[in-house]
């Protein structure tokens, strides 16, 4: 874990109710070792399927989100170095209704169905950083969480001892255990001027050469996509920092690129609602916020 920005919480300092999420997750795996095999499987979906080289656009959903609901426009810093990505971004800080939904992988704090400026998907998408790291942290202004894979692993090991079924899931996926399920509470404070950081120590080489390919692919689309961001700087192992900023210019949006230069973009988006039929089948948080979107934009 980088002890720059984060640390393990004090002892009896808890203020997401972390210890409570792991009890109850626990107990429902030693109750129904199938529930484990359910969880282990959705996370290992989100990680590697889909989700896996969505890296900086989920970190970048995320910020765009709390900027929404701060009603700020949205800063985002994208940081590689010494083996550790960190993104801080303004907006509204990490509360504990935002905790239990990146441990969940199944509900999430973005419950507003009024709300069409929330553009991450239910909070699935925060299982994307699992593709480059073991030790996931977020830390804020008035707190934070982490995970850990080698802690997850001990909690699940203990658990089974009473739990034969379990014991014989966590055997089956060679000691893999669903981490985010499992969360810990942290201290740590984001980078200023930013508000939240989401902190990964990357877990190797091969973690490190994914991240840099993805932060050197940023490009005008994702402001573009993310109106609520503004500013977006990108710092990778030392070099000058790249930074992409958006404004609109009458009919035009622009983005100035510190390492491209400025584009001037013709954008147009619409929004709607969804028929109802078409997300019968969808969980229900889908079907609690039945909009969609779309974001046009040439040159």
């Amino acid at each position: 874990m980088s002890s720059k920005f984060v640390r393990p919480a004090a002892e009896g300092a808890d203020p997401f109710g972390t210890a409570r999420l792991r009890r109850g997750v626990l107990d429902a795996w030693a109750t129904s070792p199938a529930r484990f095999r359910e969880d282990a499987n959705a996370e290992e979906d989100l990680a590697l399927g889909g989700y896996r080289d969505r890296l900086v656009v989920e970190l970048a959903q995320n910020a765009a989100d709390a900027a929404a609901r701060a009603g700020l426009p949205g800063r985002l810093r994208l940081t590689l170095r010494d083996g550790v990505l960190v993104a801080a971004n303004t907006g509204a800080p990490l509360d504990a209704a935002g905790v239990e939904s990146l441990s969940t992988l199944r509900a999430s704090a973005k419950r507003d169905t009024r709300d069409t400026s929330s553009v991450g998907r239910f909070g699935v998408g925060f299982a994307a950083v699992l593709s480059v790291t073991d030790e996931p942290a977020v830390v804020g202004r008035h707190g934070g969480v982490r995970w850990s894979l080698a802690e997850a692993r001990a909690l699940a090991a203990e658990t089974a001892r009473h739990s034969p079924g379990l014991g014989d899931e966590v055997r089956r996926r060679d000691g893999h255990v669903p981490l985010l399920r499992l969360p810990y509470a942290a201290e740590g404070t984001a980078p200023a001027p930013y508000d939240t950081a989401v902190i990964l120590p990357l877990r190797d080489a091969a973690a490190a050469d994914l991240a840099e390919r993805l932060l050197r692919a940023v490009d005008d689309a994702l402001l573009l996509a993310l109106p609520g961001i503004e500013e977006l700087v990108v710092e990778i192992n030392g070099e000058s920092a790249r930074t992409l900023t958006r404004r609109t210019d009458g009919a035009f949006t622009v983005v100035d690129d510190s390492a491209h230069g400025v584009t001037h973009w013709r954008t147009t988006a619409a929004h709607g609602p969804l028929t109802p039929g078409l997300l019968a089948d969808r969980p229900v948080e889908e079907r609690l916020r039945p909009h969609w979107s779309v974001t046009w934009a040439v040159p």
